[in-house]
C-alpha cells in the first residue's frame, strides 16, 4: 500500500525577531514554498523533493543559505549542504564551497560518487567539471544582508558582531514508497574563523535512516557535540517513536543549555518540530493538514 507523502521544513532558528513584519513575511513565504513543494513531492522522491525545496531556499535571499548566506570573517561566503537518502543510508555533503549557488545541487550529484564529502576547492573543482556556473555569493549576499539591517547597523556587516540568529535551511520528506530523506544548507554563523566547519555538511546536522528524517538549525558547535540529527533518528529507530525520542534529546540538551531547533518525519509520516530556542521558523504539510509558526 503506498504511503501518504509528508514534508516539514525550516529555514532557521534564534531569538524572537524585532521585525515582527519580515517574520510574517518569511513565514508565509514558508507556508506557500511547503504546499508547493508537497505537489511536487506526490509525484517525486523524497529525495528529490528535499533538494527542490532547498534549492528554492537557498535562491531566496532572506535565509542565511545561497544568495543570502553571512560573510565569513575575511569577507567571503562560504557555503556547506548535505542530503540523505534514509532508504539507501547514504550521505553526501559540500563544506566550505565558495562561488557557487546552490551547494544542495553538487550534494545531490555526490550521491552518485564513491567520494561523497567533498570541501572547499575540491567541491568547486566537481562542480566545475559538472557544468555549474561560478557565481559571486559574497556580492549577493552583501547585498540581501544589508537590505535586512537598518541603515545605523550597516557597519555590522564587516564586524565579528553576532546578530542573534541562524538562518540554516532544510526539508525532511516522506514519499509515496514509504522512503524519508533529509537536507540542509547554510551560509555558516557569520564572520567566524576561516576554515570552521558547522554542522550543516555533517549527520550531526543532518540525518534520515529508515525510521525518521531529521534537519537541525542553531549553533553549530553545540549541534555537533551532541550529534543531533543523528542521535534523534537512532533513537527513534530504536524506541520506534520520534516523540520520544526529540524529548529525550531535547530534555537532555537542555539541561546542557544548547542553542539548536530541529524539524522531523517519522515513516508514518508525522511531522515534529522542536527547540531551545526562542522561534524556529517552519512549516509542514500532509495529506490531512497544512501547519507552520504562529506569530
Amino acid at each position: 500500500m503506498p504511503a501518504k507523502p509528508a514534508l516539514i521544513i525550516h529555514a532557521g532558528a534564534g531569538t524572537y525577531p524585532k521585525d515582527l513584519n519580515r517574520a510574517k513575511r518569511i513565514q508565509t513565504k514558508l507556508r506557500e514554498l511547503c504546499e508547493d513543494g508537497y505537489q511536487f513531492l506526490r509525484k517525486h522522491t523524497a529525495v528529490e523533493t528535499v533538494c527542490e525545496i532547498v534549492r528554492r531556499l537557498e535562491d531566496w535571499p532572506e535565509t542565511n543559505a545561497g544568495t543570502g548566506a553571512q560573510l565569513q570573517s575575511d569577507g567571503e561566503a562560504r557555503l556547506s549542504a548535505s542530503l540523505m537518502d534514509g532508504e539507501e543510508m547514504k550521505f553526501s555533503g559540500v563544506i566550505n564551497i565558495e562561488k557557487i549557488k546552490n551547494p544542495i545541487l553538487i550534494a545531490h550529484l555526490l550521491q552518485k560518487e564513491k567520494d561523497r564529502i567533498l570541501s572547499e576547492e575540491g567541491a568547486f573543482q566537481f562542480a566545475k567539471e559538472k557544468g555549474f556556473k561560478i557565481f559571486d555569493v559574497r556580492v549577493k549576499s552583501v547585498g540581501a544582508v544589508r537590505a535586512r539591517l537598518p541603515a545605523r547597523q550597516e557597519p555590522l556587516l564587516h564586524s565579528k558582531h553576532k546578530r542573534g540568529k541562524y538562518g540554516t535551511v532544510g526539508a525532511c520528506a516522506l514519499d509515496r514508497h514509504g522512503h524519508l530523506a533529509a537536507a540542509t544548507s547554510t551560509g555558516g554563523k557569520g564572520m567566524e574563523r576561516i576554515g570552521r566547519v558547522g554542522d550543516s555538511c555533517l549527520p550531526a546536522g543532518n540525518f534520515a535512516n529508515s525510521y525518521a528524517a531529521v534537519s537541525a538549525t542553531g549553533l553549530g558547535e553545540d549541534i555537533i557535540e551532541e550529534s543531533l540529527a543523528n542521535t534523534i533518528a537512532t533513537r527513534a529507530l530504536d524506541l520506534k517513536n520520534l516523540k520520544k525520542a526529540l524529548e529525550q534529546t531535547f530534555r537532555e540538551a537542555r539541561k546542557r543549555k544548547r542553542r539548536f531547533a530541529v524539524v522531523a518525519l517519522d515513516r508514518n509520516g508525522n511531522p515534529f518540530q522542536s527547540k531551545t530556542t526562542e522561534i524556529l521558523y517552519w512549516a509542514s504539510q500532509t495529506s490531512l493538514s497544512t501547519a507552520c509558526l504562529s506569530l
